[in-house]
């Protein structure tokens, strides 16, 4: 397996936002598909860039459906089964924890940790992707890099990072 894959986030939306790898390849599209009566929002994991890294499992895409007055909704990866939003943005513990927990398609528990300029997704102990705010002289808003142990699972890791990114925003 090669080395950590890293994408550069184009946009400071969570609403609206483009990754791409490296080479410029798309490899995620965030786009607001409606606006009213909710807001709908659908993440595309292009197929181009995923054909590059046979290890990716899982859904093509998620969707995010917006409760009225932007109001936490639910999530559905693919054609699966709805679930809240709630439970992929779950506390545990003690109330001032920060981090931030969701449960993979495949049933691992994992975990983001954040911090103002960045953010860490961890399975078990082991940290699987790193998302990093860039700084004023960089082309791009933010960067993620992913390890090779999280690229099964990086349609999760960067709806989970998308939806915290939107609850920020929101500030749930």
């Amino acid at each position: 397996m090669s080395g950590p894959f890293v994408l550069l986030q184009f946009g400071s939306d969570p609403f609206s936002t483009k990754l791409e790898d490296l080479e410029g390849r798309a490899a995620f599209t965030i786009s607001r598909v409606e606006d009213t009566p909710n807001i709908v929002t659908k993440l595309t994991r292009e197929a181009e860039w995923a054909q590059q890294h046979p290890d990716i499992m899982g859904p093509s895409n998620s969707f995010f459906y917006f409760g009225p007055s932007k109001t936490p909704g639910y999530l559905v990866y693919g054609n699966l089964p709805s679930q809240a939003m709630s439970e992929s943005l779950r506390q545990k513990k003690e109330a001032s924890s920060r981090s931030r927990y969701f449960k993979s398609q495949s049933g691992k528990e994992c975990k983001w940790k954040p911090t103002p300029r960045r953010m860490e997704c961890l399975c078990g102990r082991s940290t699987i992707a790193v998302w990093e705010l860039g700084e004023p002289e960089d082309i791009f808003n933010a960067r993620l890099t992913i390890k090779p142990a999280g690229l099964p699972i990086v349609t999760e890791i960067v709806t989970t990072l998308t939806l915290l990114r939107m609850a920020q925003a929101l500030n749930w």
